[in-house]
């Protein structure tokens, strides 16, 4: 009988991989599937040759899916991550081959581009032949329409050089749409091995990030910039130095401040938990100096890209980039606003909206100090939610900066945070720092809340009626007449509006009619669709008259569906 073998004849064999680590590249491989049947419709109706790649990946999103689940070792599953990255950056590019006319975002960044080629001003003109035909519009609460461009930068300076891609949009879609891959592949290379699906999953997967990217967003080339300033940040000035990979995220950050506004207001949340990490790690002096390097080498390269701006149109180079935050445009979004667009009649007290939006971002940041143990992984999703209760409150907000969530929440755990400073006034600290704890951070966002709530429950200053409309058509509206009674104590400059469903749809003309309503007055106006005529929608269908004024900032509605199909 043969001996027994000995423990070096005796081969052992890898451990397989983690069955979360098949499960997550397994859905990521199902991610991709969505959406793609639609582009591959278009591709097979005009570009074959692109129908052809999207079914080659058809192919190989079953077969990943095949040996996500049957692979035996480690590495071989990473190889299957592989393939699905592969996959989705090819379905991505597939996706822009068809569809890369862009939109206003798009249009407003290559006309940027091309007037900067041609040596003239970038900001602060206006470009109305952009708009229309399909194109949205911004209206503003003025009564007319944002139609400059409105944005740092870096997305015209990258842009410029894909001019040659022709006209509309398509040079802002490439630079958006790249910046979304590179940044895909920059993070699917930063995380470690068994995580690696899960960046191809949010950021190319489902097809919410690649459709922004073909949009044209200039958000999406700050996502991809702060993707590298986002990944173990909390190392940041490690031993009191930044080295070379901390003076690369400072300048990772100051291009993305470049690129977008969004940034700005993620940067305060990076500065201050660096601080309290290496204040936990060195001391309040040296953790300062490390901040004060990391912050004065992003803003000079924030400078260095803005420059020649500064010096060649100061004024209207400060006002475009600050024009989201100062435009006045119209409510819009998924968030408290829907109070007073769809639930109510509308509101006098809009302003009261942003005030909300200011209180709950420097609520949350000063929570962020004083609770950065707790809430240090969040810095990454915490500045986001200050959107929720301002005037233009759109899920894209969040939803292109979702990748940073992940890459915070893989490489930024608690543990990361457990030894960071934090404030500890002597109330905080003593026998009853618990409910002390409690009441702070009700302190801190409550005045948000409370001006939430007095705007969401201010009265609309104008009450409407439809007394009249001509109808070309059964089915069409050419003149509205109205009588709009002012409640308010003073003067206000009414712009009205018939919109269907969310949104805002263009100005009506107002043919007779104050142009401002005395306080505490009735008048009678007449109003003109801007196309000519106003098309009514099928019985059931909500249709809404508003009316925005600019100052103060107001909101009046009425359903007038009914109104509309009656007057005559």
């Amino acid at each position: 009988m043969p001996g027994p073998r000995t423990q070096s004849a005796v081969s052992v064999a890898p451990p397989p991989p983690a069955q979360w680590h098949r499960v997550l590249t397994l859905l990521a491989d199902i991610s991709l599937l969505i959406g793609t049947r639609a582009v591959w419709t278009t591709a097979a109706s005009h570009r074959p040759a692109v129908a052809a790649v999207i079914s080659v990946c058809y192919a190989s999103i079953l077969a990943c899916g095949v040996l996500a689940l049957v692979v035996r070792r480690a590495r071989s599953l990473a190889r299957v991550d592989l393939c699905v990255l592969v996959t989705g950056v090819t379905l991505v590019l597939c996706a822009w081959v068809m569809l890369h006319k862009g939109s206003d975002e798009a249009l407003l960044t290559t006309q940027a581009a091309r007037e900067l080629a041609a040596g003239r001003p970038m900001y602060g003109q206006p470009w109305p032949w952009l708009f229309g035909h399909g194109v949205a519009l911004t209206p503003t609460v003025t009564g007319g329409y944002d139609l400059t461009y409105g944005y740092p930068p870096l997305a015209p300076l990258l842009a410029v050089p894909l001019l040659w891609l022709g006209h509309g949009g398509a040079p802002a879609t490439a630079v958006s749409t790249g910046a979304l891959v590179a940044g895909t592949v920059v993070l699917w290379r930063m995380l470690p091995a068994p995580w690696r699906s899960a960046a191809t999953m949010v950021c190319l997967g489902f097809g919410m990030l690649p459709s922004y990217g073909r949009l044209g967003y200039p958000a999406i080339v700050a996502l991809a910039l702060l993707v590298p300033v986002v990944v173990r940040w909390p190392r940041t000035g490690a031993g009191g130095r930044l080295g070379a990979p901390g003076l690369a995220r400072a300048a990772c950050l100051g291009a993305a401040c470049a690129a977008q506004q969004l940034p700005w207001f993620l940067a305060p949340f990076l500065l201050a938990g660096i601080y309290a990490v290496r204040r936990g790690e060195l001391g309040g002096r040296a953790a300062a100096l490390v901040v004060l390097r990391f912050a004065g080498a992003a803003a000079t390269v924030w400078l260095l890209i803005n420059t020649y701006f500064v010096v060649s149109e100061p004024g209207t180079w400060l006002t475009g980039i600050a024009l989201p935050l100062t435009q006045g445009a119209v409510l819009h979004g998924q968030g408290v606003v829907d109070v007073s667009l769809y639930l109510t009649n509308g509101s006098d007290r809009l302003d009261w909206y942003s005030h909300a939006s200011l209180l709950l971002f420097a609520g949350l940041l000063a929570l962020f100090v004083l609770f950065v143990r707790r809430l240090g992984p969040a810095a990454t999703v915490l500045p986001w939610c200050a959107f929720y209760l301002a005037t233009r409150s759109q899920d894209g907000y969040y939803l292109m900066m979702t990748p940073l969530w992940l890459a915070a929440a893989v490489t930024a755990p608690a543990s990361a945070f457990a030894g960071a400073w934090q404030p500890r006034p002597r109330l905080l600290s003593g026998p009853r720092r618990r409910p002390a704890r409690f009441a702070a951070a009700a302190l801190l966002l409550v005045p948000a809340l409370g001006s939430a709530a007095v705007a969401a429950t201010g009265t609309p200053p104008l009450r409407m009626q439809v007394t009249a409309a001509r109808h070309p058509t059964p089915g069409t509206v050419s003149r509205l007449t109205l009588q709009v009674t002012n409640t308010a104590g003073t003067a206000l400059a009414p712009h009205f509006t018939l919109t269907l469903g969310q949104g805002m749809d263009p100005y009506w003309r107002i043919v007779r009619g104050p142009r401002a309503l005395p306080a505490h007055s009735t008048a009678r106006y007449e109003l003109r669709p801007p196309s000519g005529r106003f098309r009514l929608p099928g019985p059931g269908a909500r249709v809404r008259l508003r009316a925005f004024t600019a100052s103060p900032q107001t909101l009046s509605s009425a359903d007038v569906q009914g109104e509309l199909r009656r007057a005559g």
